[in-house]
């Protein structure tokens, strides 16, 4: 399928094309990826199936004038996520429980309100209809008090039944966008071309539902910022470095967009690149898309791309570049916490590089956001910074 318009001429995309034919080549030696654990896609059949089951054991508990009690997987704890660099985060098999109990003052509550959605979710499977995560929080709002205690509850209740959220019928409200060379048909039958770069398409909210997609593209760019992706946007990027795939979450991701992302390398396996600020936010983000998150461990085979490298901003280039010392920002004591954290995590020993430009951001006690960069020209990430990195391969 030919999509306009036309990027740099073959020659530029050499390394690009090489790195590909070595993931293609890493997934051959290693098989396949295909999930291992964690939540698989489940039947309507299924979820109700196994939402009656537990309405049975409540039953069998009353019956027994026994308290009846939820037991969850506890996501809290490094202890019950193992990792694997072809997957990413991930619970491990015997796995420690927390009781949220229907006869304990600080729980029942919370027993409560999983009953009350579970009855919710049992409605939305049954008559195959969806809501979003919003839609159920202003059901009742004083009842839930917050949006986010909805939020918990989903994640917990997809975790106790051991199945996507997508299969409970819940879709998030998603605030990602996409740009460049895609095309794709939506559950509904509406037709999106994401080409041209003027403007870009809200990621979709039913992933799942998405067919006929269709790409040329030789990688694709996750920028951490929305910012830094609307700055590329009005410098036109995607035209000339196409063809490509532009996607930002607008910050921590949302499960959509991580979703989006996933199903690109899934389907296309074309190379996948973060741009993230030099800073252990930025970090931290970049870790999420690539080896997930403990809170959401449980779903690791569905949302991580470990194939993702990081093309900047390296600390590295910090100094590589001559950016002066007042562009930069000092590490505050959250920073240098969030920063000794990641060291600390298990994925970080099978990335040295990583490890090495952490270690430039510690000695220095320095961060910088990408806009640093307009300290040389105002469109040096567009012409100069992001078409080096591509054409030279300075990715780590």
């Amino acid at each position: 399928m030919a999509f306009a318009p036309m990027g740099p001429d073959a020659s530029f995309f050499e390394v690009l094309d090489q790195h590909r034919a070595f993931l293609l080549a890493d997934l051959r030696r290693g098989g396949e990826e295909s999930p291992r654990g964690g939540t698989r896609p489940a039947s309507s059949s299924e979820v109700l199936a196994a939402i009656e089951n537990i309405i049975q054991d409540i039953i069998a508990s009353l019956a027994r004038k026994e308290a009846p009690a939820f037991s969850i997987d506890n996501r809290s704890s490094w202890e019950n996520i193992k990792f694997e660099d072809s997957v990413g985060l991930q619970m491990v098999s015997h796995r420690t429980t927390r009781k949220i109990k229907s006869d304990s003052p600080k729980s029942v509550q919370n027993f409560a309100l999983i009953l009350k959605i579970l009855s919710m979710i049992y409605k939305l499977v049954q008559s195959n209809t969806y809501a979003t995560k919003r839609d159920i929080y202003y059901t009742d709002s004083q009842l839930f008090g917050n949006q986010t205690i909805v939020d918990n509850i989903i994640n917990d209740i997809s975790c106790l039944l051991k199945v996507p959220r997508r299969s409970l019928h819940i879709l998030s409200t998603s605030k990602g966008l996409i740009a460049g060379n895609l095309s794709y048909i939506e559950e509904d039958g509406t037709r999106v071309n994401c080409t041209g770069c003027s403007t870009a398409v809200a990621v979709p909210s039913n992933i799942q539902g998405l067919r006929n997609l269709i790409t040329d593209a030789k990688f694709l760019l996750i920028v951490e910022k929305d910012a830094t992706f609307q700055r590329l946007l009005d410098d036109n990027f995607c035209s000339k470095m196409s063809p490509c795939i532009m996607v930002t979450g607008k910050g921590v991701p949302d499960l959509n967009t991580r979703l989006l992302v996933k199903k690109l390398w899934d389907l296309f396996h074309i190379p996948v690149f973060a741009l993230v600020d030099a800073d252990p936010h930025g970090i931290e983000i970049m870790c999420i898309y690539k080896y997930g998150s403990m809170s959401m461990s449980f779903e690791a085979h569905n949302l991580t791309v470990p194939a993702i490298r990081w093309l900047g901003l390296l600390p590295s280039d910090i100094k590589r570049l001559n950016i002066p010392k007042n562009t930069l920002i000092p590490l505050t004591k959250r920073d240098q916490m969030k920063l000794d954290s990641i060291l600390k995590r298990p994925y970080v020993t099978c990335q040295p590089f990583w490890r090495k430009e952490m270690e430039i951001m510690v000695d220095s006690k320095m961060k910088a956001e990408i806009q640093a960069l307009t300290f040389i020209s105002s469109d040096y990430l567009s012409k100069v910074y992001l078409p080096n990195k591509l054409k030279f391969g300075g990715w780590i």
